[in-house]
Formats: structure tokens, C-alpha cells, sequence
């Protein structure tokens, strides 16, 4: 299901992973990677569909069960995927010219991610995406939950409009509760990594289920 009107706002907050890129392979491969250095078998495919969203630490622990495993774990992952994995990953079709049309309307664009920050501007500059967004808000390194309404809050004191005139683009319920938390409308892509029967009835402002009917939603 996609919404056929089309919205005008001064400012778009994208999330990254599942939104601008896909990094299913860097992730997936970087989580399995953790788990065997640990002793822990590794994950199906369909299993590590849900790590892409939540945070990193909350995921280990809880097929884990212990905190200080998760710990282990994490250390283990980022090893492999700021070598590797980060790049192990595409830019969705159709993402370099929407953020380029967005800029010469002369809308705003800001990242808001539940990744840390070092990956992420990597990542951007690595795709030749980073010129396109104003400024980037990750979470901190040691920071447990990777909490997208945190994330938001960090830029409002940025976007110096109010909060109506500017969405959140995502891929999971987290994107839209994140975004709710502020009283921002958000738009969620359902070609990302969020359940579509979640985002469906997370209800956010609209659903997109192409970069075209992104496009078409917040541009055309």
C-alpha cells in the first residue's frame, strides 16, 4: 500500500541502514562473524533480517542472555565490519538522485541513525552521498540502546522550523515511534528491513514501498 498525495516539507531526517543503503551482507556476515568468536552457532538469513533497526547491543543479548557476552560480541562485530563489513553494502536505486533533487528544491536533509558514528560517515563518504546531508546524528559507542528518539531529539535544535514541516524516513517501527516522540510525522519505506504488517500498523504519515513512491511522496 502507498499513499498517492504528496507532502511538502523543509526538512527530511533519513535513517541509513535499510533506507539510503542496503547492508544486509555486511551486517549478517559481521553478526555470524561475532557469534562464532564467541562459541555461539551462527544465524539464519531470515533471523538476521531483525538486526537491522534495533540496536546492536539489545540484539546480542537477547539470543546471548548475558550482557557481558553482548559486550564481547559487539567488540567482535565492529572488528570485522569497520575492516570489512561496512562495504559489504549498496546504495538503494534511485537514492543518489532523489537526495540530489531534494537539495535543489532547496529542502534540508539531515541523517538520524542508531549507528555509531564512525561507520556511518564512512559509509556516506564511501557512496558519495555525505555533500547531500546538512548533518549527521548517530549514537554513541558505548550507548546500549541505540534509542532513534534520542537520535531525533539531537537535531531539532538544528532544523529551526517547526517540527510539522519536517519528516522522518525509515524502514522500521523504530524510525516511527522515534519520530512520534516528537510530534513529527514520519514516512516508512517497506522496501527496508521492518516487518510491512509492523509498519502498517505503527501508522505513520505514509508508506512507501519504492525510492520512486518516496520520490513521488516528498518531492514530485
Amino acid at each position: 500500500m502507498v499513499m498517492k498525495r504528496h507532502y511538502r516539507f523543509r526538512a527530511i531526517l533519513f535513517d541509513l541502514d535499510g533506507t539510503l543503503t542496503d547492508p544486509f551482507v555486511g551486517i549478517s556476515r559481521s553478526v555470524n562473524y561475532a557469534l562464532t568468536q564467541i562459541g555461539h552457532s551462527p544465524l539464519g538469513d531470515e533471523e538476521l533480517r531483525g538486526w537491522i533497526g534495533p540496536s546492536l547491543h539489545a540484539s546480542f543479548e537477547q539470543v546471548l542472555g548475558d550482557p557481558r557476552l553482548a559486550d564481547q560480541a559487539v567488540a567482535h562485530y565492529r572488528q570485522r565490519y569497520w575492516e570489512i563489513g561496512m562495504f559489504e553494502n549498496s546504495v538503494f536505486p534511485g537514492i543518489p538522485e532523489l537526495l540530489y533533487d531534494l537539495r535543489a528544491a532547496g529542502i534540508r536533509l539531515f541523517v538520524a541513525t542508531s549507528k555509531i558514528r564512525p561507520p556511518t560517515e564512512r559509509i556516506l563518504a564511501h557512496f558519495g552521498l555525505r555533500t547531500y546531508f546538512e548533518a549527521i546524528a548517530a549514537v554513541d559507542p558505548d550507548d546500549r540502546d541505540g534509542n532513534k528518539a534520542m537520535v531525533i531529539a539531537s537535531l531539532l535544535p538544528r532544523l529551526g522550523i517547526d517540527r510539522g514541516w519536517a519528516v522522518m524516513v525509515g524502514d522500521t517501527i523504530y524510525d516511527i515511534s522515534g519520530a512520534r516522540a516528537h510530534r513529527m510525522p514520519c514516512i516508512a519505506v517497506t522496501y527496508g528491513y521492518g516487518a510491512y504488517r509492523d509498519l502498517y500498523l505503527a501508522a505513520p504519515l505514509a508508506l512507501a514501498d519504492s525510492v520512486t513512491a518516496l520520490r513521488h511522496l516528498v518531492l514530485e
